[in-house]
């Protein structure tokens, strides 16, 4: 009964989000309304620290119905307290405030077996994030400015809507661990000033952010001959699904958590490679956490015949 209830916590709080969605007449197709209920519920059961929205409509329309949708729904539902909207430039990301500070602190990236592919060699191999490489040293740094912009300063279970010192428990004009957070609903975090200054590209960054365990590196003005190196391969397409634990006797579903993409002559083994084994524990580990809600997952991997100008990253 207690695991029933657990999940039905989760039932209840995406019944808030659609109804929310539909009270602010956010008009979304059905594959786009299924894809947030099911970000959502990956973000507050811990599976994912951060969403990237590229669906949804466009910006500054899309930001304005994320925020609105978030306002009134936590309203009903405190286990979305810890989310927020977070802007990069012109991209837009939901967040989960606990679990990005848990994914870019340094226990967090010590976790797991990341490799990166630098992209701004013509001729490109797998590197172990110990090996020296511009790039990469780039990357470590924005790591490490997020780092300090999101500490992780209380232990947090996934999942919980337990809030870390310092976040807002109303909707005020605040300022949360450095980071400005200026609209009227305490909810959007723009980071556009903060990596002004770096060099390291939005597509690099967000292959860290979104959690892939292979990143491809390269830095701004690189974009183009990056596209052009990657082009050169055939890909492997590593796509995740999971499996919603059902207390009822609904049908159970499986939906895709999230999809990454490895050069084939990079990842010849597969499910098999260090990296791959490390990325696949974690994932199993954090459905063990909320094995209320989650029941199993699946890997699926399928090859892309690269073809020059196809790739855009």
């Amino acid at each position: 009964m207690e695991v029933a209830a657990a999940a039905g916590v989760y039932e209840e709080m995406l019944r808030v989000v659609e109804a929310c969605a539909a009270r602010i007449r956010w008009r979304l197709r059905p594959q786009s309304k299924r894809r947030l209920l099911n970000d959502i519920m990956f973000l507050c059961t811990g599976l994912r620290p951060v969403i990237l929205m590229d669906y949804g409509g466009t910006m500054p329309q899309l930001q304005d119905n994320l925020c609105s949708l978030l306002h009134h729904a936590r309203q009903e539902a405190r286990i979305l307290n810890p989310l927020r909207v977070m802007v990069i430039k012109d991209m837009l990301y939901l967040i989960h405030v606990q679990g990005l500070a848990e994914h870019v602190s340094p226990n967090g990236r010590s976790q797991y077996q990341l490799a990166f592919v630098d992209l701004e060699k013509s001729y490109c191999k797998l590197l172990a994030n110990t090996e020296k490489n511009e790039t990469m040293v780039e990357l470590l740094s924005v790591q490490d400015h997020f780092s300090a912009k999101f500490p992780v300063e209380a232990d947090v279970e996934p999942g919980t809507a337990k809030q870390k010192s310092g976040l807002p428990e109303r909707d005020t004009d605040v300022e949360c661990t450095g980071i400005s957070i200026a609209d009227a609903t305490s909810l959007v975090v723009d980071l556009s000033a903060f990596l002004e200054g770096t060099r390291i590209a939005l597509p690099s960054l967000n292959g860290w952010l979104l959690g892939y365990p292979v990143t491809y590196l390269f830095r701004n003005g690189s974009g183009e001959a990056a596209t052009q190196n990657l082009s050169k391969h055939s890909l492997h397409i590593y796509r995740i699904y999971v499996v919603r634990n059902r207390h009822s006797d609904a049908k159970q579903s499986e939906e895709e958590l999230l999809s990454f993409s490895v050069p084939c002559d990079m990842s010849a083994k597969r499910d098999e490679e260090p990296w791959a084994k490390s990325f696949l524990a974690g994932i199993n580990g954090k459905l063990e956490r909320c094995s209320h809600v989650w029941a199993s997952a699946r890997l699926e991997i399928e090859v892309f015949r690269s073809q020059s100008g196809v790739i855009v990253l």
